[in-house]
């Protein structure tokens, strides 16, 4: 059975002392609230503060995601962070081809795929974002660009390898601009995502891989997208950056 994700992406946000106030606002949730069953909470700082973060987490009860990770296994590639630096600091998950890393950094679908095969390579999770925009969504194209990138990203993996994946879903038209699809909208995306899985790796598989909507989620729209059918979970970005909003997303299940 797929678990229910709610992954926070805090992006390019907080100075080292915000990070630990933050850490620690959500762990004394934590120590208050019990998830629901099912749940896994994932916190995905900046990469400077994830061993601070590694750190709480072996007390608490939400694992670690980086934001991003090279396509290279090692070597002269400055400013770069590597799968088997992120493993040997016992990190749980990796977010790769978010739509900001694709549009201000041109990340393809192939670089996508790489970036996939060095994390599965090293026991790390990713969390693979696809996702329209506006352009797209307008020209009736959200279908078409979502497969071409769910086969060119995912397609040259094993079933078994699929296993450990999360696919989040951005409306790119609805990251920071207030605007949310709607749970019709949203729904209908992710049940094309699943079909796709289901065509090439059979429907068993498919019905394992956790689907997580990535658009401006927040605590008052977060119970109803949940309860589609396909919806998993959530990647939240601003409201993941208030612990009493994040964890209330938590609790929508």
């Amino acid at each position: 059975m797929r678990k229910h994700i709610v992954a926070g992406n805090w992006k390019m946000n907080c100075t080292f002392s915000e990070a630990d106030d933050l850490i620690n606002a959500i762990m004394e949730q934590l120590e208050q609230k019990e998830l629901p069953r099912d749940t896994q909470l994932i916190v995905c700082p900046p990469f400077p503060y994830l061993e601070m973060t590694t750190d709480y987490a072996n007390d608490s009860y939400f694992m670690v995601g980086a934001q991003n990770v090279s396509d290279q296994e090692k070597g002269a590639y400055t400013g770069e962070v590597s799968a088997a630096m992120l493993e040997s600091m016992e990190i749980d998950y990796c977010i790769v081809g978010h739509s900001e890393r694709r549009a201000y950094y041109g990340e393809t679908n192939a670089t996508v795929a790489a970036k996939v095969n060095q994390l599965l390579q090293h026991g790390i999770k990713p969390i693979v974002c696809v996702g329209e925009v506006l352009e797209e969504r307008e020209a009736g194209k959200q279908f078409e660009v979502v497969k071409k990138q769910v086969e060119q990203g995912l397609f040259h993996l094993s079933a078994d390898q699929l296993r450990e994946v999360v696919i989040a879903y951005e409306p790119v038209w609805a990251i920071g601009t207030g605007k949310t699809a709607t749970p019709d909208q949203a729904q209908e995306i992710h049940a094309h995502i699943r079909s796709l899985l289901a065509t090439k790796y059979g429907k068993e598989i498919a019905n394992d891989i956790s689907i997580l909507y990535g658009g401006s989620c927040k605590p008052s729209n977060a119970k109803e997208l949940f309860a589609c059918p396909d919806i998993d979970g959530g990647l939240i970005g601003g409201a993941s950056l208030k612990a009493d909003d994040f964890m209330a997303i938590a609790m929508a299940f």
